[in-house]
């Protein structure tokens, strides 16, 4: 989207000029929600449900395992997470569960 004529952003995927919250709501990416329904968002922290083996790492995440501060990635079945010694660990959501309060 681009910025324009006062408080208006223009849409160029549609080519309509909008005004700022109806573009916030544009923007807002797909519900992503975990193995048993709750809905995930940026910063959760998340357990696994099951073991998953990470192709071209060569281990096992075992079930229980702890992922901090997960991101979202505009899809809704996936999320972007760090783990030590993985690099660029994408996993499905219905793998894992919301852990407690979020943190």
């Amino acid at each position: 989207m681009t910025e324009g004529a006062g408080d208006y952003i223009y849409d160029e995927e549609t080519g309509e000029w909008l005004s700022p919250d109806d573009a916030a709501e544009r923007t807002v990416g797909p519900e992503v929600v975990d193995a048993v329904g709750n809905l995930l968002a940026d910063g959760d922290a998340v357990t696994l449900i099951k073991d998953l083996k990470v192709k071209g790492a060569g281990q096992t995440l075992k079930r229980g395992t702890l992922i901090k501060s997960i991101r979202l990635t505009g899809d809704a079945q996936e999320i972007d997470c760090r783990h030590e010694g993985i690099k660029g660990l994408v996993l499905r959501a219905e793998f894992v569960k919301k852990r407690g309060g979020g943190q």
